[in-house]
């Protein structure tokens, strides 16, 4: 199958030579390319380039894309996307006055959430699964990180992961697990945490590793979850199977995390919201791309991730969704983008580039993702029709996506018989 697309009033992202990462004052900058097209064969991005040298090109679909601007799908390297049920009643119970940490005390939070999943059977969890991710697909990701967390027990940790793999495997969206081993200490493990820390990793993660599903492992690094200590076990266990730390840290406060996560070179260390001196020096001269998770901040009524300390410090920086049922119940990252330039204080470049080539750097897969390269897979967004790139988070509550292109093939959202899997 080829596509061709034409007359692109903004191709966005695009780099001659493959760029992996955008770091500091680079990430001021957005590549555009006007009156463009850009030629696509099977699932690769084969040629672009101004319409003027568009002549003899040939192609089974054209698509006319005048009037729109055309950028790399959004790639979303945090997300729970994978859960039973919701959360509504604890909504409810923090509009009345509950903070998070007390409705978890009550029994609530992640522990309410993996009561749900242990008793739903892994067809109806994937059944629920797949349809959240085919709604945010319509709204331009078509690149996610999935994360377990919600089983608190080997057993059904275990089907979590299957679910992301049968995801995986029956998705056009490309899809990278990661084992949340430790989330939250079970009902049955509340005075004995050192026996829970001892079955992840003695049991959790050894099981998990021979399924080859997953590369990654994170831990919820937290007052009242687990501590640095805990954390350091976790990730050494994880290390004597290669699976590289993708960590939650400094949500609510700083105890150490980010320096652990360089310290054991984490792909990336998630949320932030709290951020010291020396965590912005620890990440420095690393491998470790610090993410923002600015939908978690407006749902919880807590501080944004003071993203303009980590840019100016010449940092890169991601932006998710954190999609799950009780901190962060959406995964659109139009919203996202929206909310990084108004809240976080990015520029419309910045947040574009947090959201595409940065979003692929912290999943691992920027090689192949997140820019309009030649050789690069062929996920991309074709818009509504708007006069300039920066309507997209102008527009926040809106949906900005008119067609996709997911791994070479064009789909429009707007026919709900439309099919994302292979």
């Amino acid at each position: 199958m080829s596509v061709l697309i034409t007359n692109i009033k903004q191709l966005l992202q695009v780099h001659d030579h493959n760029v992996l990462i955008l770091k500091g004052e680079a990430m001021k900058t957005l590549s555009v390319l006007e009156n463009a097209y850009l030629y696509i064969e099977h699932d690769t991005i084969i040629e672009y380039g101004e319409m003027q040298y568009c002549e003899g090109i040939e192609a089974e679909t054209i698509v006319d894309a005048t009037g729109r601007i055309v950028l790399p799908s959004w790639c979303d390297s945090h997300t729970h996307i994978v859960y039973a049920g919701n959360r509504t009643s604890e909504f409810v119970d923090r509009i009345n006055g509950l903070t998070y940490t007390e409705i978890a005390e009550r029994g609530g939070g992640i522990l309410n959430s993996a009561k749900l999943l242990q008793e739903t059977s892994e067809e109806d969890l994937y059944d629920q699964s797949i349809q959240r991710l085919e709604e945010l697909i319509r709204m331009g990701t078509c690149a996610f990180e999935i994360k377990t967390g919600y089983g608190l027990t080997v057993d059904a940790e275990l089907k979590m992961l299957r679910v992301i793999k049968r995801i995986k495997q029956e998705s056009l969206a490309k899809i990278t697990p990661t084992l949340l081993a430790a989330h939250a200490i079970p009902e049955d493990y509340r005075d004995r945490k050192d026996a829970y820390i001892k079955l992840i990793t003695e049991e959790l993660i050894p099981k998990a590793a021979k399924l080859h599903i997953s590369r990654y492992i994170d831990v919820f690094c937290e007052e009242g979850y687990f501590d640095i200590e805990d954390t350091e076990a976790i990730l050494k266990a994880a290390a004597k199977y290669k699976m590289r730390p993708k960590i939650h840290v400094n949500q609510f406060n700083i105890l150490g995390g980010v320096a652990l996560g360089a310290k054991y070179n984490a792909l990336s260390v998630d949320h932030l919201e709290e951020l010291s001196d020396d965590d912005v020096k620890a990440l420095k001269n690393t491998d470790t791309i610090p993410v923002a998770l600015p939908g978690c901040s407006y749902f919880l009524s807590i501080p944004y991730t003071p993203a303009r300390q980590l840019i100016d410090a010449g940092l890169p920086l991601a932006i998710a969704t954190d999609y799950n049922p009780g901190s962060a119940p959406s995964g659109n990252m139009n919203f996202i983008v929206g909310a990084a330039c108004v809240k976080l204080k990015l520029t419309p470049e910045e947040a574009i580039n947090a959201a595409t080539i940065n979003g692929a750097y912290a999943m691992g897969i920027s090689n192949m993702y997140g820019s309009i390269t030649r050789g690069k897979k062929a996920n991309v967004i074709i818009t509504k029709p708007m006069n300039h790139y920066s309507e997209i988070p102008y527009a926040f509550a809106h949906n900005p996506v008119e067609q996709v292109v997911i791994n070479g093939q064009l789909k429009d959202i707007k026919n709900p018989e439309e099919d994302f899997r292979i």
